[in-house]
């Protein structure tokens, strides 16, 4: 396995997605739909990658995405590129037993024709010398988020998911991408499922890499129905610790979390002692800009359950929903709360 050394004790990044700008997409909104289409929509997206690589490059994060600039909605965009799955024939779901959804439907059997995200992924490469991830949607995921009408099966349909994940993970990798994270928020709602087939699943899908590999598990983006979901949880969300033994097991390198200003018990955390975690210090579902001293308030706690070359200080979720002044902001709080940890850590 190749480890990706990043050139700084602490080494920061985001999980998930950062705002568009307004000229590529509707802002403050998730499944936005595009401004501009053909080569325009090309070139927009490039653009738009490269603005969202030099916010967190000046924020002082240190392990850098695309933005997820290049894709619509962190589900969707992958499956659009898949066969055997009709967009025009949708049915009304639940999705992550929380709220209804208009999806597309499951009618043949699923294949990955051709690569997703490879070529952004190498323009990605060709703009910085420092370690990139990409994030892929997981497995149970990609199933919470269709209606099946071929396999009858949830775990059936995440297996063929998995195989088509591996594909465009091997190949992600070929392009140069150091970290491949998938995102699982559906694993902290199907607990037996998880512990059943859901991370055996996502084993399969990172099967064969010497990149890392990260599974992402919060609570969900800012939005109404997770944050109207996250007011019945009660004093303390316990949901990690149904998982955690079972990922602790896994082959996965790196588990990203959702930590501040949430109710997880940070001593949860120790659970998964051992393997790198991304852990959340950034609140999505807020604009309000947290400090660098809150920002290392939630790392100085954190290190008590985690080894400080371990840990990875991050976002709780994507932020695609704030405004980009906001989300420079809170980036620019992340990079300053981890740099008062590392002087702490080496005085």
């Amino acid at each position: 396995m190749n480890t990706v050394r990043p050139t700084s004790t602490l080494p920061t990044s985001t999980a998930g997605s950062l705002p568009k700008p307004s000229w590529l997409a509707e802002p403050e909104k998730l499944w936005s739909p595009w401004k501009l289409d053909g080569d325009e929509l090309a070139e927009g997206r490039r653009d738009a990658l490269r603005l969202s690589l030099l916010d967190q490059q000046q924020s002082g994060i240190d392990i850098v995405s695309d933005g997820e600039q290049t894709r619509q909605h962190f589900v969707t965009t992958f499956i659009e590129h898949l066969s055997g799955v009709d967009f025009e024939n949708r049915r009304t779901v639940r999705i992550r037993d929380r709220y209804d959804a208009s999806v597309p439907t499951v009618v043949g059997a699923v294949t990955r024709e051709q690569p997703v995200f490879v070529d952004d992924a190498r323009f990605l490469r060709a703009q910085t010398g420092q370690p990139i991830k990409w994030a892929l949607p997981g497995p149970m995921t990609m199933v919470d988020t269709l209606y099946d009408a071929h396999y009858g099966s949830r775990e059936k349909l995440a297996w063929e998911f998995a195989t088509i994940l591996n594909q465009e993970a091997r190949e992600l990798q070929d392009a140069g991408v150091d970290i491949i994270q998938f995102d699982e928020p559906s694993f902290n709602v199907f607990f037996d499922e998880v512990n059943d087939w859901g991370v055996a699943a996502l084993e399969r899908a990172i099967e064969g890499l010497t990149c890392e590999t990260a599974v992402h598990v919060c609570y969900g983006y800012g939005i109404k129905a997770n944050t109207d979901w996250k007011q019945t949880l009660g004093a303390e969300w316990r949901q990690y610790e149904a998982i955690f033994p079972k990922i602790q097991a896994s082959d996965i390198d790196i588990v990203s979390l959702e930590c501040h200003n949430s109710h997880v018990p940070l001593d949860l955390i120790e659970l998964i002692r051992g393997k790198k975690v991304m852990v959340g210090a950034i609140d999505v579902a807020t604009t309000a800009i947290e400090t660098p001293e809150e920002v290392a308030h939630t790392l100085r706690r954190s290190l008590q359950f985690v080894d400080a070359d371990k840990l990875y200080p991050s976002t709780n979720c994507g932020m695609a929903p704030l405004p980009r002044g906001v989300a420079r902001a809170k980036l620019a709080a992340l990079g300053a709360g981890a740099e008062i940890i590392r002087s702490e850590l080496s005085a």
